[in-house]
């Protein structure tokens, strides 16, 4: 990851936004207070207009931040349940193997699930050990290209290799879609460009109460609040493997369920 903010935690830029919001509104409260005696009330009412418009755009901004990482967090989601369909496909189909190919394609599938419902629960800031799931999970990958090769060598027949090996592909590129999911999030640009928004609003939101000649009322701070809690779910939503609002692994997790029952009953008979 090369972005600076991804790393940390989403309550501790909440927290970071929130102290910045109420330095500004106060330090623009001041300044608006110190040349209150020097404007009239046309300079007071243009600063008002500016002020709403400001805000105006930082709730197109909010809008637009939200609905990007929704759908980011819905994509993810998505890819979850595609994945685990594609790995269930592949281990029905590695059913229909020759029998020596077929115990070892099965065992290594049940592994490679096992794999992937770990990878889902380790968030992208562990790099190190997101790294080696990765990198496992392709060399499980090529065993399982190799052996069906090798069940397509032994035995050609369109019902048998002929329909795992497109499962099989499915199985690789879903691996591949779940992961590009998980790298995409919400442009580091787009949140600095709303943070500066929230902040120059603060500021002019505390000039315009200096100009009025009254403190900032506390109506004023619970939409700060607001505000605050609504860019902690935009953070949170973008960061799917850690925080209050996770990606469900529960597809995932039901597949290994219903596969290890499957091997229970096979070594049962």
């Amino acid at each position: 990851m090369n972005e600076i903010t991804y790393d940390i935690d989403s309550l501790l830029i909440a927290c970071m936004l929130l102290g910045s919001m109420a330095v500004t509104i106060e330090l623009g409260y001041r300044l608006g207070l110190r040349i209150k005696p020097k404007v009239d009330d046309n300079f007071k009412a243009h600063v008002n207009s500016i002020s709403g418009s400001l805000l105006g755009i930082l709730a197109l901004l909010l809008g637009f931040t939200f609905s990007l990482s929704l759908q980011r967090y819905d994509s993810r989601s998505e890819a979850v349940v595609d994945e685990a369909n594609a790995i269930g496909t592949a281990y029905l189909r590695a059913q229909l193997l020759p029998k020596p190919v077929r115990e070892e394609v099965s065992g290594l599938i049940r592994n490679y699930l096992d794999l992937r419902v770990r990878t889902g629960y380790v968030d992208l800031t562990q790099h190190g050990q997101r790294e080696l799931l990765i990198a496992e999970a392709g060399r499980m990958q090529a065993k399982l290209w190799d052996y069906a090769r090798q069940a397509n060598e032994q035995a050609p027949s369109p019902v048998t290799t002929g329909l795992f090996i497109p499962a099989l592909n499915d199985l690789i590129d879903n691996f591949g879609k779940r992961d590009a999911e998980v790298n995409r999030h919400v442009p580091e640009l787009v949140l600095g460009l709303l943070y500066i928004t929230f902040v120059i609003s603060g500021a002019l939101v505390g000039y315009t109460n200096g100009l009025a000649g009254h403190r900032t009322s506390f109506v004023t701070y619970i939409m700060v609040w607001l505000i605050v809690v609504m860019v902690f779910i935009i953070l949170d939503l973008d960061r799917p493997y850690r925080g209050v609002i996770r990606v469900s692994q529960q597809s995932l997790i039901d597949l290994q369920a219903a596969i290890r029952d499957d091997g229970a009953a096979d070594n049962r008979h």
